[in-house]
């Protein structure tokens, strides 16, 4: 059993078209109802809720606040490298854009992590491209074995991977696992993956079953917004954490909803998601599942970000580089851009000044 299986595109689309014909009245019963379904989950992401903003705002920012207190967890990403064996083309990374590709050594991947955990960082995320002859399991298993003892807490976003590897990368000291979906629309998956083992939809749709049975314990899943029509999309990611929380339930779970911002090369997002959209995104998600964690990119401008801290959010990024080496200062090929620029200092200030603590550590090794 996997959630392949169980995954209904037809279902997701229903939901998405009944979104549509609800009243303000519907919306009004969603945001103080419990449980979790899809009826209730397509109230909150309908177009008639736009209507209740501040209203579903203030029960977020309740609920998030008695699950997980006014403190937000400050982590950064750290990528090993931009080679790639997929053609997709919406990333900087794909195997069709010819530039000069780079993975850092052992000594390399040292520096990088010294350096960032000089800066106070204490739970790093590892990200590569995808290619597992070149990164695969062995190299990404000793580069975290190399960064275990600056970081508290260790998580990986690479290629998806068979459970055995899974098994031998949290044995090395990997805590959580982070895979997107990009789209969970079957066709425009395909109209956007063109080449390369990524292109297999079911294949990467059961990754967190992999890293589920294998005990990560915890996981991040998601969407990249712009792909495909939002509300499907918040559906298929609303209906991928119930499947989770039912067989991985000893997995903490959460979610990122990076947006394509701007246009690469030829490439532009189709389905543009406003501001406004992604905060009922936000809400929707917080309302439905109050315990999860529920994670916001630097793809994301300051101010947006400032605005969003209290309506559901419980960790951030900062300072992040999208290359190999770039905080060292190697000047190599990045994924894709970042919009909010500044330094650790004036975001952690901020959040001082408007209430919050900001947290470097909240989880340690020993805890497993």
């Amino acid at each position: 059993m996997s959630f392949s299986t169980q995954f209904d595109p037809n279902e997701m689309a229903y939901w998405q078209d009944r979104s549509a014909s609800y009243q303000s009245d519907d919306v009004k019963r969603a945001i103080f109802a419990t449980g979790t379904d899809l009826a209730r989950f397509s109230m909150l992401i309908s177009p008639a809720a736009q209507g209740h903003l501040e209203t579903m705002a203030q029960r977020a920012h309740q609920l998030t606040v008695q699950r997980f207190g006014k403190v937000m967890q400050l982590f950064i990403p750290m990528y090993l490298s931009n080679e790639c064996s997929n053609n997709c083309t919406y990333c900087g990374f794909s195997v069709a854009n010819k530039f000069p590709r780079r993975t850092l050594n052992a000594d390399e991947i040292r520096a990088e992590g010294i350096l960032l955990a000089s800066k106070g960082f204490r739970h790093l995320l590892v990200l590569t491209g995808e290619a597992q002859r070149k990164v695969g399991t062995e190299y990404i298993a000793n580069a975290v074995q190399i960064l275990a003892p600056y970081f508290s807490s260790i998580g990986i976003e690479v290629q998806p991977m068979e459970e055995i590897d899974y098994h031998h990368l949290i044995g090395a000291g990997t805590d959580s696992l982070t895979v997107y979906q990009e789209t969970y629309h079957p066709d425009s998956y395909s109209k956007y993956h063109l080449s390369g083992k990524k292109k297999e939809f079911g294949y990467r749709l059961d990754t967190p079953d992999r890293g589920g049975k294998a005990g990560f314990p915890k996981m991040n899943i998601g969407a990249l917004l712009g792909l495909y029509d939002w509300r499907y999309e918040a559906l298929s990611i609303a209906s991928h954490l119930m499947y989770l929380n039912r067989h991985y339930w000893k997995s903490k779970l959460g979610i990122s909803f990076p947006r394509i911002t701007k246009v690469f090369q030829d490439f532009s997002p189709k389905y543009l998601i406003s501001d406004a959209e992604v905060t009922q995104f936000i809400l929707a998600f917080r309302l439905m599942f109050p315990d999860i964690g529920i994670s916001l990119s630097t793809r994301e401008r300051a101010e947006f970000r400032d605005h969003l801290l209290p309506l559901g959010i419980t960790q951030m990024s900062a300072e992040s580089m999208t290359s190999p080496g770039g905080y060292s200062g190697f000047d190599e090929e990045a994924q894709f851009e970042t919009t909010d620029h500044r330094p650790l200092a004036t975001i952690q200030s901020h959040l001082t000044a408007v209430g919050y603590e900001p947290v470097f550590k909240d989880w340690d090794a020993t805890l497993r």
